[in-house]
């Protein structure tokens, strides 16, 4: 039996109005970064979510831990709408939900030094350690994501960046959180850096019994430490399902374009693959299309397609079919064998 969802998010939407005018500002429009999200996150899984720079997956992480309110829709931690939160109520849930963030180069105070950047959470949280205790439990948290606990009078600058990532994550540690947000946290660094990382954060949640919502562009990355995927495109999730469903079952046209552009280490599985090319750019978030927002840019549109929203559901067909039944939003949804790398 899969495990009780610790974090229900249910039609989650973040606008951002645009207006017009100096004094009198008058909105006109708005940008429907999130339209409309909803998922699941279970105790102890890696949730991944993945899609295009601009669909959304930035917005989702910052509406989780409070650092943008959500235009509507709700976030429920253990049953509790904290989107409905302000506070002392909210502080004290935002404790159990922190943020690793994706460009350690800015993401850390450069006149604060790594034992003061770490021990801030203390600082906001005091019953968390008392005050002669942090020192120690600022060099446990350096030993624990692998760095040398002496570092605790250095700044940021006198790390790389894979180093300061994990100083990122000690952060994110420091009030013993149970669910961590990782905004693509491996993208700003080199390739092999990415798996120290990915590694660590691996073994961190088993040490400590966290969960993920780990957002990356990366496929590959996602597919390595996730357990469910969810795939977003323009605001909206797309296709969701375990990862071997969507990586060894997908359905969605999008979800397959975006497998078929991983790149392939075998010469011989590179040559029986098919390429797919998407037409054109991706909509203006600001004035989406109707109906599927994936219509322009899909080789099965129909007229359908532009006045019908499709469900996220798993598709009526799949009934008895050889693949795993998974949620599809697509009125023409079928498996497409693709060959992504490993």
């Amino acid at each position: 039996m899969p495990a009780e969802a610790i974090l229900e998010v249910r039609d989650l939407v973040k606008h951002y109005p645009l207006t017009r005018g100096i004094v009198l500002k008058k909105q006109v429009g708005a940008v429907k970064a999130v339209d409309g999200v909803s998922f699941d996150l279970r105790k102890g899984e890696t949730l991944g979510i993945v899609g295009e720079s601009g669909c959304g997956k930035s917005t989702v992480a910052r509406t989780l831990v409070g650092l943008e309110r959500p235009t509507a829709g709700a976030i429920r931690y253990h049953g509790e709408d904290i989107a409905k939160l302000s506070g002392r109520a909210l502080k004290a849930v935002r404790r159990n939900i922190q943020m690793v963030f994706q460009d350690p180069y800015t993401s850390l105070n450069p006149r604060m030094t790594v034992g003061d950047i770490i021990g801030e959470p203390y600082d906001i949280h005091p019953e968390v350690a008392p005050k002669g205790d942090r020192r120690r439990r600022v060099q446990e948290l350096l030993d624990v994501v692998g760095l040398n606990p002496e570092y605790v009078n250095r700044y940021p600058h006198q790390f790389s960046g894979g180093q300061r990532q994990r100083i990122g994550i000690a952060r994110g540690l420091a009030l013993r959180p149970e669910i961590i947000v990782a905004d693509e946290p491996v993208s700003a660094l080199d390739v092999s850096v990415q798996a120290q990382v990915v590694n660590l954060l691996e073994r961190l949640q088993d040490e400590f019994d966290l969960s993920y919502v780990f957002i990356a562009h990366d496929l590959s990355v996602v597919r390595h430490i996730s357990d469910r995927v969810a795939v977003m495109y323009l605001g909206r999730i797309v296709e969701t399902g375990t990862e071997d469903e969507i990586y060894g079952h997908p359905t969605h046209p999008y979800t397959q374009a975006l497998l078929s552009a991983v790149p392939v280490p075998d010469p011989e599985a590179r040559e029986h693959r098919e390429r797919i090319l998407l037409a054109g750019d991706v909509p203006s978030p600001a004035d989406p299309p109707s109906g599927c927002r994936f219509r322009t840019r899909c080789w099965k549109a129909q007229p359908v397609c532009a006045e019908v929203v499709p469900p996220l559901a798993v598709p009526e067909w799949f009934a008895g079919a050889a693949g795993p039944a998974h949620p599809s939003a697509c009125h023409f949804a079928e498996e497409r064998h693709v060959v992504p790398s490993e």
